[in-house]
């Protein structure tokens, strides 16, 4: 039987899999990324791949492609991360299609790990069937990845899909990709704690504090939205805020892009579950009516292994589309 390696790659934690055709996870292992000291990001995905590829020969499967999906942008033409590989610094630059191809012999591709799911949703998941998808990712940033009439989006420089740095809020808080009231800055983890960290001088009575154990520097995405179901008003407040947000950049992609289905995972999305009344009511506001009602929404969280499903429906996207 055939089968494609799928490698994703976070700033924490590394998984690679050994995923059929139909999506289905035989074997997987997983590292930290720096288990070996700063800076072998590279190293963990050599090891990682090559023990997958050792797992599949003594399972007599045969490899036929290698796919990645990183938190950077990637010129998937050639398999190189960019250069604003914030979260694993040491791989921007890197040739890693040419490398892995090299070392194990069968066609590697990159990409973007939200580009990734997405795909994953395409071939496996909520989007089986459909032509047309885009997957929000809100996570400690918030990724985004578009696919339309069949083709993944990626854009003229691989910024396809960067939806998380889309204003939702002209004259809002600054992000930290340069901008200002960036859909990241409101709705992302990060985005939810920076906002409750800076807000909370100002709150004395709000029980964040108390459960933060008297240290706003604990606070995080998880603790708030438990405050705000707790009935904290700040936290509350947030949570409310977030979900305008989502629910601005749900209409925005209904109206702008028309798919047949949203998908919205990730770190975050497990919250964002339990509130998806809230954020189907902020999008209703304005969505078309028509165009909100024929788009089917599916919330629900993300996790390592939907992430190696991406990155083989990577290969497999990429090979049945080859000439």
């Amino acid at each position: 039987m055939d089968v494609v390696l799928g490698v994703d790659v976070g700033g924490t934690t590394i998984a690679a899999g050994v995923v059929t055709e139909a999506g289905q996870v035989l074997a997987e292992a997983r590292l930290p990324t720096h288990h070996a000291g700063r800076g072998t990001a590279v190293a963990t995905i050599l090891a990682l791949t090559a023990s997958m590829h050792t797992a599949a020969a003594e399972r007599g499967l045969r490899v036929t492609g290698i796919g990645v999906g990183v938190p950077a942008l990637v010129d998937a033409a050639t398999g190189r991360i960019g250069d604003e590989a914030l979260n694993v610094p040491e791989l921007a630059g890197v040739p890693l299609a040419t490398t892995l191809a090299e070392r194990f012999g069968v066609a590697a591709f990159i990409d973007n790990d939200v580009n990734a799911l997405a795909l994953a949703e395409l071939l496996f998941g909520a989007g089986r069937g459909a032509r047309s998808l885009v997957v929000l990712a809100p996570g400690t940033g918030f990724g985004a990845g578009i696919v339309l009439d069949g083709r993944l989006v990626r854009g003229a420089l691989g910024f396809g899909g960067e939806l998380g740095h889309t204003p939702v809020k002209f004259d809002g808080r600054p992000c930290w990709c340069g901008g200002r009231g960036c859909l990241a800055v409101y709705a992302s983890g990060r985005g939810i704690a920076e906002a409750a960290r800076e807000r909370l001088a100002g709150e004395p009575a709000s029980s964040l504090r108390a459960l933060a154990g008297d240290d706003p520097a604990a606070i995080s995405a998880p603790l708030v939205f438990r405050a705000a179901k707790m009935g904290d008003a700040l936290a509350a407040a947030i949570v409310d805020e977030a979900c305008r947000a989502l629910g601005a950049m749900i209409a925005t992609v209904v109206n702008g892009l028309n798919p047949e289905v949203i998908v919205i995972t990730g770190g975050v999305a497990g919250a964002y579950a339990a509130l998806e009344k809230k954020i189907r009511a902020a999008a209703a506001e304005y969505a078309f009516q028509r165009a909100l009602a024929g788009t089917t929404l599916v919330i629900t969280p993300g996790d390592k292994t939907l992430s190696m499903r991406g990155a083989a429906a990577l290969v497999l996207y990429e090979t049945r589309r080859a000439p």
